[in-house]
Order: C-alpha cells, then sequence, then structure tokens
C-alpha cells in the first residue's frame, strides 16, 4: 500500500509544468562542453522540483552525472543514453542529454581527479541502475504543498535527509555524492577551524574536514562546492558580445 501511493504521489509530483523558456545553453553547446563525470544540475519546473529549491534556497532541483559513451545503448530514438539519474518514478537509469534540452542547467567538473578514478566514479552510478527512488524523500517533500511553513535555514538540508536509508534506494544527489565520496572526492565537508600552537610559541589554525553522510547533500552543493568548476558552454565555446543580436522589449 505504501508503494502504490507513492508511485502514484510521485507521477503527481514529477509531473513537468508547461514552462515556456530556452534552456540556458545550446544544445550542441551543452553536448560538446561536457566531459565524464561531470555533474548536470537541473532548474526543473515540476512541483517536487519547486520544493527542493524551497528547501535548498537554490535554483537546482535535480542532478544528473554524464557518462559519455561507457553505457553504449542508444533510445528508441537513435539517442545516446549518456547521463545517469535518479527519477522519481523510474528509480536510477540512463536518459538522453536532450531530456534537458529544454530547462536551465549548469555543469559542475571535478577537478584533479585521473580517468581511472573518473572510471570507478562513472562504474559506481552504472552499478546502481534500477535502484528504486527513496519515496519516502517524496513524502516528506509532499507535505510542503499542503502549507508552506516558516522553516528555519538550519533545518532545510536535514529535511532532505528523510529518506529510508535502503542502499537500493537513493535519491539524484546522493546517488552522485556517494559515488564521488567513493574515491574519497570533497564535495561540501563541514570545516572545523581549530587553533594550535607550534612548539615556537606561534598560533595558527588548521582545518579539520568532516565528510557529510551521502544522503545530506543536496543538488546545490556541486555547485557551490569549491572543488568543482563551473563550465559555461556558451563561454566554453567562445564568446563574442558584439555579435549578440539584442531588441529592446519596448520596441
Amino acid at each position: 500500500m505504501f508503494r502504490k501511493i507513492g508511485a502514484v504521489l510521485a507521477r503527481y509530483l514529477s509531473e513537468p509544468r508547461d514552462v515556456l523558456r530556452p534552456g540556458t545553453s545550446r544544445p550542441g553547446e551543452l553536448s560538446a562542453s561536457l566531459k565524464k563525470g561531470d555533474v548536470l544540475l537541473v532548474e526543473g519546473t515540476s512541483r517536487l522540483s519547486s520544493a527542493i529549491k524551497y528547501l535548498t534556497q537554490s535554483s537546482w532541483s535535480h542532478a544528473a552525472i554524464y557518462v559519455g559513451d561507457v553505457i553504449n545503448q542508444s533510445n528508441e530514438n537513435g539517442e545516446m543514453l549518456n547521463l545517469i539519474e535518479a527519477d522519481v518514478v523510474d528509480g536510477v537509469r540512463a536518459v538522453p542529454l536532450s531530456d534537458y534540452a529544454t530547462v536551465h542547467t549548469r555543469i559542475c567538473r571535478p577537478v584533479g581527479v585521473s580517468d581511472e578514478e573518473i572510471d570507478a566514479v562513472l562504474q559506481h552510478v552504472i552499478d546502481r541502475r534500477g535502484h528504486k527512488y527513496d519515496l519516502k524523500n517524496i513524502f516528506d517533500l509532499a507535505r510542503y504543498f499542503i502549507t508552506t511553513p516558516p522553516v528555519p535555514g538550519s533545518w532545510k538540508r536535514r529535511m532532505l535527509a528523510f529518506g529510508s536509508g535502503d542502499p537500493t534506494r537513493a535519491i539524484c544527489s546522493s546517488l552522485i555524492a556517494e559515488a564521488f565520496q567513493s574515491i574519497k572526492y570533497p564535495i561540501l565537508p563541514d570545516i572545523e577551524l581549530q587553533q594550535r600552537e607550534s612548539r615556537q610559541g606561534k598560533r595558527y589554525q588548521k582545518e579539520i574536514m568532516h565528510i557529510r553522510h551521502h544522503s545530506l547533500f543536496a543538488p546545490r552543493d556541486f555547485d557551490v562546492s569549491p572543488y568543482f568548476e563551473i563550465i559555461k558552454p556558451r563561454l566554453k565555446q567562445g564568446f563574442d558580445f558584439r555579435e549578440l543580436k539584442l531588441k529592446r522589449l519596448d520596441e
């Protein structure tokens, strides 16, 4: 009964709203700029996306990871399945990049990672295809559509970690966070500052990084992380503002 109700609720909350606007980047520019291991953040338009954006105070409600041609499979339209994501209805799955051609996106790229380490990250998410989305997370988010309570900022992140804890279930950001943590790559650790004194009597400050549990990560964390580079396709492919054709709205 719980699973049936959760599935119906997931379909309702994940249904995209009709929002007519171009994507941040042209599809060709986005495709040409992505590299294996890049995290693609998405500004969704569904009810579920609204709840996540509210709780995280961010534009980003979803995250997928680019795997390139590693899977070497196509959909019925001949499009390469080059992204892995955790979908609320279908669970962990592979999808084509075209699924996000008409929404705002952002590319977050890990820095200083070897090809072997990237392969390990990709294999981690690929091996989890077929795992289900954590529907308990859906119930926790759904209550914000009944009423939107004044939630203190310090509580908002914890409210995204109410999932069941079942290792075969995940949400989009926790799936990717766990993959990077498997190679000990930092995302957004909690940093403790400790005051120390050397033998010479000089005081210095030391940073101690505490690794968070992967269930506590939200899509925005890849954006604000100091360890991921932000890639903007328009700039990456060459940009000259003089070539832009601008028109005033009042004309």
